[in-house]
């Protein structure tokens, strides 16, 4: 069971987002702002962002997952709003 108020993404990041060191950057972001979930490289260089946490928190995750590390160009950020599943920390993930 989840607490009230908490929802949860995924998001399919699209750009030159791998080797420019972003899933660290998106787990430094996520952890300081106290959300769960993780961040992964998919096949085809893209990556996949997953967190849990208010609306309000997810929203300024998303704003800076859509500009990046100074290495990175995010060409697409696809977002998908569901139920959150009671994640805990923010880890990098494994494919």
């Amino acid at each position: 069971m989840t607490a009230p108020g908490v929802e949860r993404f995924t998001a399919h990041v699209q750009g030159r987002v791998q080797g420019v060191g972003f899933r660290a950057f998106v787990v430094a972001r996520a952890r300081s702002l106290r959300l769960a979930g993780s961040v992964r490289n998919l096949p085809g260089g893209d990556v996949w962002v997953e967190a849990e946490g208010s609306r309000e928190t997810l929203e300024r995750l998303l704003a800076e997952i859509r500009q990046g590390p100074p290495a990175a160009r995010v060409s697409a950020v696809l977002v998908t709003w569901g139920e959150p599943i009671g994640s805990k920390g923010f880890e990098i993930g494994w494919s």
